[in-house]
């Protein structure tokens, strides 16, 4: 009797402690990615990330460090804020792997464009990034995505875990 109670309650620790995990890394990470990406704050967007990122846009064949992906994705920022486009980073997830100082996260994002003139367009990807603990605190370490040739849509998207 004693053994099924056991199971019981190291599966429900395990439970407990990924999804503490979890909901600790969406508010360090996920949730100021989001917010920062949508207001195009390019200093807040690039606090969630290490120092020593390593961001892989595949689609565009490139590797970039710390200061690149900065330069990139203020220039961007820039552009988005000239033009009065506005944009929605939406999130959901595939895999969530965590230990205490390391994750991995995969899913798909879709980007929602909404042009001065109303026309909408809409971008999807499937996202692999690793995460880890840096003084306590979790940071983007490696970030890569991919439209797989455009073969990432919206059911992709649907059937992804929204983040909790």
């Amino acid at each position: 009797m004693k053994l099924p109670l056991i199971i019981f309650v190291t599966c429900t620790f395990l439970q407990v402690t990924g999804q503490s995990t979890q909901n600790t890394i969406n508010n360090q990470v996920w949730k100021p990615f989001i917010n920062t990406y949508n207001s195009r704050d390019t200093d807040g967007f690039m606090a969630v990330h290490s120092k020593d990122v390593v961001r892989s846009p595949r689609d565009g064949k490139m590797v970039l460090n710390w200061n690149e992906y900065f330069k990139q994705q203020k220039r961007g920022d820039d552009q988005g804020k000239t033009s009065g486009n506005k944009r929605d980073l939406g999130l959901r997830f595939t895999e969530r792997i965590a230990n205490d100082n390391q994750a991995m996260e995969v899913g798909i994002y879709k980007v929602t464009i909404t042009e001065k003139s109303g026309n909408i367009r809409t971008f999807y990807g499937r996202f692999h990034v690793a995460l880890r603990k840096e003084n306590g605190i979790w940071k983007i370490l490696v970030d890569t995505d991919s439209s797989e040739g455009d073969s990432i849509g919206e059911q992709y998207y649907m059937q992804a875990s929204p983040m909790e």
